[in-house]
């Protein structure tokens, strides 16, 4: 009788979304248009593929660059822009407490600068280019941590056996 979808839990059970900490984040093109770019080759076997950024792909990385010099207690350390969705690694260091004195939780800060993002891309791009949501994973260790890292440099050179991939 209840058909509806079981909805997953977003949070990490028992974590404290108070504390500083990595994510690795994505967020995606609505409908997954690649409307952000093109992955290209270049014109020696040595060369890696590379993405070459659409204007829309221009604006997201002014936005994310923009973002990253003025906001000190957030840091983008690696991204990379894909045709359809961007991955970020974000570090949050340094939050301060509130004006209530108790301290900002990173689950309230990830969402208000992911939408910053949004926000700001859509404005330049004159409509709403982005998804609803986004997704998000805490990065839990150093291992973790570079191996993300890692995935994040070499997305470009496996774009077309990426999840996100659309052959159009």
């Amino acid at each position: 009788m209840n058909n509806l979808p079981v909805r997953k839990h977003s949070r990490l059970k028992g974590y404290d979304y108070s504390q500083n900490g990595a994510y690795f984040i994505t967020f995606c093109v609505k409908d997954m248009h690649e409307m952000l770019g093109q992955i290209t080759v270049g014109c020696s076997i040595l060369d890696a593929p590379y993405i070459e950024l659409s204007e829309y792909g221009k604006a997201l990385m002014e936005v994310i660059e923009f973002l990253t010099n003025r906001k000190s207690e957030i840091d983008i350390v690696n991204y990379v822009i894909m045709p359809n969705h961007v991955h970020l690694i974000v570090v949050i260091n340094g939050l301060h407490n509130g004006a209530s004195g108790m301290p900002h939780p990173t689950n309230a800060v990830i969402p208000k600068f992911i939408s910053s993002i949004k926000r700001f891309t859509n404005k330049k791009a004159g409509f709403s280019l982005w998804q609803r949501s986004y997704h998000d994973h805490i990065i839990r260790n150093r291992e973790e941590y570079l191996r993300i890292w890692k995935y994040i440099d070499e997305n470009p050179s496996l774009w077309s056996d990426d999840i996100y991939f659309v052959n159009s």
